[in-house]
């Protein structure tokens, strides 16, 4: 892997919108967000801060909401700080159990001892993945979050009680995000199983599986850790309010 891909992961949302989530982006000048409904992610351009602090003001809007992923510089006093929240971006190294044929959706191997296997889920999934997303709190989903790339999910029963689909897409990469499952089907493994069948896709086409976990959960670090993922920085996520 090249460094200029490496480097793509310093800035992640910046990096998918001006690339492959070109169709799903709005901008002003130096800043850049995802339309509304698919995602409150934005990013300016690090180079041109003060313009770019200013630009995104106008893209969203007086009083909207601006989610920032690792910025290195705060916006303008006037900016109203929503949150702070200390994760890891993980990627993944190989060295884990390797994902292989067996974790493709519907592969006949590919269920449990209930007969429940990983499936592709479509737009008529939507209402149950929100349904899901609002117990579990696994981060931001929104209705239109599904076309950022490939969700799959395990039905028990017909219902759905787990999912993890691909999130930011920047160049070489594909981000594994929205890992949830259900509190009455916690224990079962299938956080694990979603996160190979999606690193499987994500190797398949060439690029490399990433992610970004919250500090403060560190039995989901584990699962990270033992599927193959190994720490590449610390990273700090905040969000505002325009002025």
């Amino acid at each position: 892997m090249v460094s200029g891909e490496v480097a793509a992961l310093d800035d992640p949302v910046g990096e998918s919108l001006r690339g492959r989530h070109a169709h799903l982006a709005r901008s002003v000048g130096a800043a850049v967000s995802y339309l509304p409904g698919v995602a409150t992610f934005s990013a300016v351009a690090c180079e041109r801060t003060a313009a770019g602090w200013a630009d995104l003001a106008r893209l969203l809007g007086p009083g909207e909401f601006a989610d920032m992923f690792n910025c290195p510089v705060l916006p303008p006093p006037t900016w109203e700080p929503v949150f702070v929240l200390e994760g890891l971006q993980m990627t993944w190294s190989g060295n884990g159990r390797p994902p292989g044929p067996s974790d493709a959706p519907d592969a006949p191997d590919a269920s449990d001892a209930s007969g429940n296997g990983v499936v592709e889920l479509g737009a008529d999934s939507v209402p149950e993945m929100l349904d899901l997303v609002e117990r579990t709190k696994p981060g931001p989903f929104w209705p239109r979050t599904p076309e950022l790339g490939t969700y799959l999910g395990i039905r028990d029963g017909g219902k759905l009680v787990a999912m993890a689909g691909e999130r930011l897409r920047p160049p070489g990469w594909t981000e594994i995000s929205a890992v949830c499952t259900a509190p009455e089907a916690r224990g079962q493994g299938h956080a694990a199983r979603l996160v190979s069948a999606l690193a499987a896709r994500i190797t398949s086409r060439g690029e490399r599986p990433f992610l970004h976990v919250a500090l403060s959960n560190p039995a989901a670090i584990a699962l990270y850790e033992r599927a193959g993922f190994s720490t590449r920085r610390q990273v700090t996520f905040r969000g505002f309010r325009t002025p």
